[in-house]
C-alpha cells in the first residue's frame, strides 16, 4: 500500500507457539467473569487451520450496521478441545460445530485483549477428522477507515450517498467476521453479499448469480477465491459505475467510481491493462483470477490496497482528467497502480509468513513500481526518482529509534507500525542494490524462481535469498522456466559483473535485513591505493549509541580516468583497493545504486567540489544528487565542516537536472525552516537570499505552459511554486496576473496544469482569493483540482482560515477527513500555522487515534511531520510532556514518538553547532557574490509563507 500525489511537488514546502494437546494446561490471562481462556499467546495456535470459508454478509446502509454468518471448514492438525480464532467488536451467537456425526453446540469464550475467541468443545477434536464451525455475528459498520466501514460522498446536487467498503490489512478482517486473521492461515473464500436493489456489490471474484430474497433485498453470490490470507478479502456495497477492458490473456479489468466521476477512470483502465500484461510476462506466471477490479473509494486512509481481484484506492490515486490533472498526478497514479498490481504476485500469490517480514510484500511492490514503469512507460522517467526513496528511508534509518527491515512484532499496533519507510523504501532500495550486484538478468531469474517455488504459500527472508543463490546449479534446473534456462546457458562469468554460482546471497543480505541502519563508507586515496572503512551512520543526537555493525557492501565506483563502473564486495570494517592508475577523483555508489553514504576523506571532497564547479556534467544527475545528499548528512554529524557542504552547493547555480535541483532544495530549505522557527531574523534573510540567488537563473528560464518532457514539466512545477512562495517578484507578478484572470472568468479559464499550484498559492494570500478558491473546491468534481486547491489553501497567512481548515477536516463535511493528516502536516509547515497544528493534535488526540488507528502511518505522519522542524529545548519539552502523559492504550509506546524525540534533539544539536558557522559562511558568500543592494519592495505584502 503505497503512500501522496503532491509529496514530491510539495517536498520543498516544506513466531507463535503450538502446544497442541497441552492447551488445557496453559496459564490463562485473567479475564474477570469468565472461565479460563485456553490460550495465552497473541499469535494463534497451530492446532487448527481454516480450509474454506463460506461467508454471507448483509450491510444496512440506513442503520449503518451489518450482520452475517460464516461457516469455516477446518483442518485439525493436533488433537484439541478448543478452536482459537480472531474476532474484534463482533457479537457472535448460534455457534455450532458440524461433524459427520451431526451438529453440536460450542461454548464461546472471549479474550478481548488478544482479540480472540475460543470455541470450546466437550469432546476432543481429532487430528485429521472433518469439522466445520458455524457462527452468526453482527456489528456496527466502522466509523474509522479499517475493517468493514461506512463511507459517503456528496453529489453535485448536494445529496449525501452512503456506501460500505473494506480495508482488512493488517489485522482488521476480524472486525468484519470471525476468522483466523494471520497471513499464514490461508484458505479459500466463497462470499455472498446481501444488498438493496439500488446498490451493487463487488468482491474478490466475479459474481456467479443474484437471488431475490424476502424484504426486497438481493443476494449476490461470488465465485470461490484461490487460497489466500484474510487480509486480502474485500467486498464493497455502493452505487458505483464502471468501465472495462480485457488484457491479452482475457482477464477483465474494470475501474469503479461514483457515477459523476466515472468519466475520470479511462487513464487508470488503460494503465491497469498494460501493467497486468507486463507482469504476466515478466513473472512468467499468469494472473490466476478471471478479473481485476480497481475501485476509487471516496473515504480511504492509505494510498491503495492490493485485495486480490479487487484493489481499492483513494480517488486521487486512481482518477485522472487529461485537461485538469498535472504530469505529477499522472506519474503518481501510474506508480500506485503498478504497486498494487505487483502485489498480486508479491504479497498475494506469495505472502510473508508473519508481519515481521512485511518488506517481502511492500519492498518488492515498491521496487516493481520502478522496474515496470521504466519498461512500460519510459516517457514518465520514473527511474530518475528512485534514489529519492532511498533518501527518504535513510532519514528515518539514521535514527537510533529505527528498526531492522525484519523486526519481531506481535500486537496489532506493532504490526501497523511496520508500514513505514523502512519496509517500503529501504526494502526497495536493498532489492535494487542486490539486483545491480547480481545483474538484472540473474535477479529476474531468481525472483521468478521464488514466485514459482512458493505460490499460494508463505515465506520468510531466507526463502528469497535461497532462490537468488545458485540458480544455475540447483536440483530444479531441469524443471526451470525458460528464462532461467536461457540465462544459465548464456551466462558469462566476467569478474565483478556477472552472476557467481558460488555466491551466498543470504550471507550478504542478512547484514541488511537483520540489523538496523546503514553504513557510512569512508574513502581515502593514497597514490593508487584506496583505503576503505565502514561504520554505522547515526545522527548527531545519537552519539552515545555504541553498538557496532558490519555490512557486506556491494560497492560501485568510477574514477577520473575510467567511466566504467567497477564493483567490489566489502566484507569487513576495513578494506583496500588498488587502482591501475592514479586519479584526480573517484565517485563511489554510482547512481546511488547502493544503500550507503560515502565520505571522501583527506582532500577527497575538495576534488569533488572542484569537479562540480568545473564540469558537473562529468557525473550523472543521480550521482550529483547523491553527492549533495551525502555531504549534508556528513556535515550534520560533524564528519565534514558545514562550510564544505555549503561550498559544494554553490555549483547548483549551474544545475538543471531535476534530481540534483530537488536534492539541493531538499537540503537547503530544511535549514531555512530551522532558522525560521527560531525567529533569527538576520540569519533567515541571509539564508533566503542565498537559496534564491542559486536558483533564480533557472527559475527565470521556466515557461508558464505545459511544454517539455515529464522531468522538465515536474521541474517547472517545483521551481515556480518555490519561487512564488519565496516572493520572487517576476513569479509572483505572473502568478497574480493569471489568478486574477482565472478569478474574473469565474474559474472557467483554462490554466496550464504545470503552474496551477503556484497560481493557487499566490491567490490564497488574501481573504477574497482564499474564499474564491474554497468555493471552487466545494463545487469541483475533479479530484486533482480539489487536491491542489486544498494544498494551496494551507499556504495562507490568515490564521483563522488555517484553524477553520483543521476543524473542518476533522468534521468531514466540507473537507474529507481522510485528508486530515496531510492538512495537519501542511499547516504545520506554514510559519503562521505550526503552533496551530501542534495544539490541534494535542486537543484531538483521542479522536485521531480512534479514527486513524494506533501505529498507522497516518498517525506517524502527523507526529513526526508536525515536530520535524522543532529545534529548541522548550519545543522538545512540550512534545515530551504531551506524549509522556499518554498510556500504552493511547499510544505512548509508538515508535514514531521516539523518532520525534530523536529528530528534535538532532535539530537542537545541529542548530547549536552550526548556526554561527552558517552566518559566517553566508556573510562571506554574499560579499563574494554581490555588493549590498537596496532591498526591493515586496510585490505582494501578504506573501510570506515559505516552502
Amino acid at each position: 500500500m503505497p503512500q501522496a500525489a503532491l509529496g514530491l511537488l510539495l517536498m520543498f514546502v516544506y513466531s507463535g507457539s503450538s502446544l497442541g494437546a497441552q492447551l488445557p494446561h496453559l496459564k490463562p490471562p485473567d479475564i474477570p467473569g469468565s472461565r479460563p481462556f485456553p490460550w495465552d499467546q497473541m499469535r494463534l495456535p497451530k492446532t487448527v487451520f481454516p480450509v474454506h470459508y463460506m461467508l454471507t454478509i448483509h450491510p444496512n446502509l440506513t442503520t449503518l450496521n451489518f450482520k452475517g454468518i460464516v461457516r469455516i471448514q477446518l483442518d485439525v492438525r493436533e488433537d484439541t478441545t478448543a478452536i482459537v480464532l480472531h474476532a474484534k467488536q463482533l457479537k457472535t451467537f448460534n455457534v455450532k460445530l458440524r461433524t459427520p456425526e451431526g451438529v453440536g453446540d460450542l461454548q464461546v469464550l472471549e479474550n478481548p485483549y488478544h482479540q480472540q475467541l475460543a470455541l470450546v468443545s466437550d469432546e476432543v477434536l481429532t487430528k485429521g477428522k472433518d469439522y466445520e464451525v458455524e457462527l452468526e455475528f453482527s456489528a456496527e459498520l466502522s466509523d474509522s477507515y479499517h475493517g468493514f466501514y461506512r463511507s459517503s460522498y456528496r453529489t453535485s446536487s448536494g445529496e449525501v450517498r452512503m456506501l460500505a467498503s473494506t480495508q482488512f490489512e493488517a489485522t482488521f478482517a476480524r472486525t468484519a467476521f470471525p476468522c483466523f486473521d494471520e497471513p499464514a492461515f490461508k484458505a479459500n473464500f466463497t462470499i455472498s453479499v446481501i444488498r438493496e436493489p439500488r446498490h451493487i456489490a463487488i468482491s474478490n471474484m466475479p459474481k456467479t448469480k443474484t437471488l431475490a430474497l424476502p424484504g426486497d433485498v438481493l443476494e449476490d453470490r461470488f465465485g470461490t477465491t484461490v487460497k489466500m490470507s484474510t487480509y486480502l478479502v474485500a467486498f464493497i456495497v455502493s452505487d458505483f459505475q464502471s468501465v472495462s477492458k480485457y488484457t491479452q490473456q482475457g482477464v477483465k479489468i474494470s475501474v469503479y467510481a461514483v457515477p459523476e466521476k466515472v468519466n475520470q477512470t479511462g487513464f487508470a483502465l488503460d494503465v491497469a491493462v498494460r501493467l497486468l500484461d507486463f507482469y504476466d510476462n515478466y513473472f512468467n506466471i499468469a494472473y490466476p483470477l478471471p478479473k481485476q477490479d480497481l475501485a476509487a473509494i471516496p473515504d480511504f486512509q492509505s494510498g491503495a490496497m492490493e485485495n486480490w481481484g479487487l484493489t481499492t484506492y483513494r480517488e486521487g490515486a486512481l482518477l485522472y482528467d487529461p485537461d485538469q490533472s498535472s504530469v505529477s498526478d499522472k506519474v503518481h497514479i501510474t506508480k500506485i497502480i503498478a504497486h498494487e498490481l505487483a502485489h498480486q504476485w508479491f504479497g498475494n500469490l506469495v505472502t510473508m509468513e508473519w508481519w515481521s517480514d512485511l518488506w517481502l510484500n511492500e519492498g518488492f511492490a515498491k521496487f516493481m513500481e520502478f522496474i515496470s514503469l521504466d519498461i512500460v512507460y519510459p516517457e514518465l522517467q520514473t527511474d530518475d526518482m528512485f534514489l529519492m526513496k532511498c533518501f527518504h528511508a535513510m532519514e528515518v534509518d539514521s535514527l537510533a529509534s529505527s528498526h531492522p527491515i525484519s523486526t519481531p512484532v506481535e500486537n496489532p499496533t506493532e504490526i501497523q507500525e511496520m508500514f513505514d519507510n523502512v519496509s517500503y523504501d529501504k526494502g526497495a532500495c536493498i532489492l535494487n542494490m542486490i539486483q545491480v550486484f547480481l545483474t538484472p538478468e540473474a535477479f529476474e531469474v531468481g525472483i521468478i524462481r521464488y514466485l514459482k517455488r512458493y505460490s499460494y504459500r508463505n515465506t520468510v527472508n531466507s526463502h528469497l535469498w535461497e532462490s537468488l543463490t545458485d540458480i544455475c546449479n540447483g536440483d530444479d534446473l531441469q524443471e526451470a522456466p525458460p528464462k532461467q534456462k536461457e540465462f544459465c546457458s548464456k551466462r558469462d562469468l566476467e569478474s565483478g559483473k556477472s552472476y557467481d554460482d558460488n555466491l551466498n546471497v543470504k550471507t550478504i543480505m542478512d547484514t541488511w535485513t537483520l540489523q538496523q541502519g546503514f553504513p557510512l563508507v569512508s574513502v581515502e586515496v593514497k597514490n593508487r591505493g584506496v583505503w576503505l572503512t565502514q561504520e554505522r551512520y547515526l545522527k548527531s543526537g545519537d552519539a552515545a549509541y555504541t553498538e557496532r555493525f558490519v555490512w557486506w557492501i556491494p560497492l560501485t565506483y568510477k574514477t577520473s580516468v575510467s567511466n566504467t563502473t567497477q564493483h567490489h564486495l566489502m566484507k569487513s570494517e576495513a578494506d583496500i583497493l588498488r587502482l591501475p592508475d592514479e586519479v584526480e577523483w573517484l565517485k563511489f555508489n554510482v547512481d546511488m545504486s547502493g544503500y550507503y553514504i560515502v565520505h571522501y576523506a583527506n582532500k577527497g571532497w575538495r576534488a569533488i567540489i572542484k569537479l562540480l564547479q568545473d564540469n558537473h556534467n562529468a557525473l550523472s544527475g543521480k550521482d550529483r544528487a547523491s553527492l549533495i545528499h551525502d555531504v549534508f548528512r556528513l556535515a550534520s554529524i560533524g564528519k565534514v565542516d558545514l562550510a564544505t557542504a555549503l561550498d559544494l552547493s554553490t555549483y547548483l547555480s549551474k544545475e538543471t537536472d531535476i534530481m540534483a535541483v530537488s536534492q539541493g532544495l531538499g537540503e537547503l530549505l530544511p535549514i531555512y525552516k530551522l532558522i525560521e522557527k527560531r525567529e533569527i531574523t538576520q540569519l533567515e534573510i541571509s539564508m533566503k537570499r542565498y537559496i534564491l540567488d542559486l536558483f533564480k537563473g533557472l527559475i527565470s528560464q521556466q515557461k508558464w505552459d505545459d511544454s517539455g518532457s515529464v522531468s522538465e514539466r515536474m521541474l517547472r512545477s517545483h521551481l515556480l511554486l518555490f519561487a512564488c512562495v519565496r516572493n520572487f517578484t517576476p513569479c509572483v507578478t505572473k502568478a497574480q496576473q493569471l489568478f486574477d484572470m482565472w478569478k474574473d472568468s469565474d474559474g472557467d479559464m483554462s490554466l496550464p496544469v504545470d503552474v496551477i499550484m503556484a497560481v493557487y498559492v499566490v491567490g490564497a494570500q488574501t481573504s477574497e482569493g482564499w474564499d474564491f478558491l474554497l468555493e471552487k473546491y466545494r463545487r469541483s468534481l475533479q479530484i486533482s483540482v480539489k487536491t491542489h486547491i486544498k494544498a494551496a489553501l494551507t499556504f495562507t497567512p490568515l490564521r483563522d482560515k488555517l484553524k477553520w481548515m483543521l476543524e473542518q477536516s476533522l468534521l468531514g463535511e466540507v473537507m474529507e477527513t481522510h485528508d486530515l493528516p496531510e492538512v495537519i502536516f501542511y499547516v504545520s509547515r506554514n510559519p503562521i500555522g505550526h503552533k496551530l497544528a501542534w495544539d490541534f493534535i494535542r486537543a484531538n488526540w483521542q479522536t485521531l487515534i480512534e479514527k486513524f488507528e494506533l501505529g498507522s502511518s497516518s498517525i506517524a505522519h502527523m507526529v513526526t511531520g508536525v515536530t520535524s522542524h522543532y529545534s529548541t529545548s522548550a519545543m522538545l519539552e512540550s512534545v515530551q510532556n504531551f506524549f509522556g502523559s499518554l498510556t500504552e492504550e493511547t499510544g505512548s509506546e509508538m515508535r514514531c514518538i521516539q523518532q520525534a524525540y530523536d529528530t528534535i534533539q538532532d535539530n537542537i544539536n545541529w542548530a547549536n553547532n552550526n548556526f554561527p558557522k552558517l552566518q559566517s559562511w553566508l556573510s562571506k558568500q554574499h560579499h563574494v557574490r554581490n555588493k549590498p543592494k537596496p532591498k526591493p519592495k515586496p510585490t505582494n505584502p501578504h506573501l510570506h509563507v515559505d516552502l
